[in-house]
């Protein structure tokens, strides 16, 4: 089968959705289907440009690529959907959340305010609505997104976890040293300054291990100048070398991962393969599909304080934190998120 696969391409961004669609181009080949991404540049502002973002892939009519005639095609991200073919699927990683669940939060400031924002809000509900149920099915890559979809446009849609690279078995267990480890885009839905602040109460004789690039980068590093952790914090660039992430997994007390409603949240499922506790919050989404309170990690108020009460605890009763890692490892193994299993879930073969 010729399978093409849709997301936006964002200049000088790579993270989980660029990781998630090539692995899954890669395991649409090993498992002999012809498969490429087709990518669309996309910006974020003005809201003028995400409106050409949207007319753009209204645009593509994918039944024709050059001679070439895909079977299927896979839409991975808004606005991808928006693209004309009649045999097209969605694996939802996210909707464009500034309009829907992050409106009218303070991550989004005072945009609502503005009538171009409330332009681009309607604009973007009404296409969703209608592009959306166009799809011959609709998946996404957790419970939480599903959730959004049904809340925002009552659309029933199939949860599909994952793994996420075709093969994870590099990501193994080692023993604990004294720190606790958040590798994560430095932004502000993924709240680093809750781990930064945690760490000026935390009495257990860890640090804490960052590692990451993004735009609030420099604001952690005021934070944690103006708090004077540089003995306690250590701010390092992103890892890009397999092997190196591995080890900071394998040799963690636990790993912490405490998002704003995350929509999925790898660092949760690399951390339970490493067999590491996570220590993640409330109102994290995404990873309270995979942690439970005390039998694989530990769930938290998004406050400092709860987090470093939660590192004193594992840091006090190594053994413990031990069974919690080994409980979550466990509980990943039996679920199967192998790529296998997606391929079959997405293609029916």
């Amino acid at each position: 089968m010729r399978i093409a696969i849709t997301r936006n391409q964002v200049p000088f961004i790579n993270g989980g959705a660029e990781s998630h669609t090539n692995t899954l181009c890669q395991a649409l080949r090993a498992h002999g289907h012809e498969a490429d991404v087709i990518t669309l540049p996309f910006r974020f502002a003005p809201e003028s440009q995400v409106e050409r973002c949207m007319q753009a892939w209204a645009d593509q009519d994918l039944t024709q690529l050059t001679g070439y005639t895909p079977d299927l095609v896979i839409c991975m991200q808004f606005p991808c959907y928006l693209a004309k073919h009649p045999n097209k699927i969605t694996w939802l990683i996210h909707q464009h959340r500034a309009v829907y669940d992050l409106w009218d939060t303070p991550y989004v400031g005072d945009w609502p305010k503005q009538p171009e924002a409330q332009a681009l809000r309607r604009a973007i509900h009404e296409a969703d609505a209608k592009y959306l149920p166009e799809c011959r099915r609709l998946l996404t890559i957790s419970r939480r997104v599903s959730e959004r979809l049904k809340q925002f446009h009552g659309l029933d849609s199939l949860p599909l976890h994952h793994l996420p690279m075709a093969d994870t078995n590099d990501i193994l267990p080692g023993p604990a040293e004294d720190y606790i480890f958040f590798p994560s885009r430095f932004e502000s839905l993924k709240r680093q300054s809750l781990l930064i602040r945690a760490m000026s109460l935390v009495r257990s004789p860890v640090v804490a291990l960052f590692a990451g690039d993004g735009g609030q980068l420099p604001a952690a590093h005021a934070l944690v100048a103006e708090l004077n952790l540089s003995n306690r914090v250590r701010l390092m660039p992103r890892i890009w070398r397999r092997e190196v992430m591995s080890a900071f997994y394998g040799h963690a007390l636990a790993v912490c991962f405490p998002p704003h409603d995350e929509d999925y949240g790898y660092i949760t499922v690399e951390a339970m393969m490493a067999a590491k506790p996570v220590i993640t919050c409330t109102d994290s989404g995404g990873p309270l599909e995979f942690v439970r309170d005390g039998e694989t990690g530990l769930v938290v108020a998004p406050e400092p304080a709860a987090i470093a009460d939660a590192i004193d605890r594992l840091a006090s009763n190594r053994s413990w934190a031990r069974d919690l890692g080994q409980a979550g490892r466990a509980d990943l193994l039996a679920r199967d998120l192998s790529w296998d299993r997606v391929v079959r879930t997405l293609i029916g073969s």
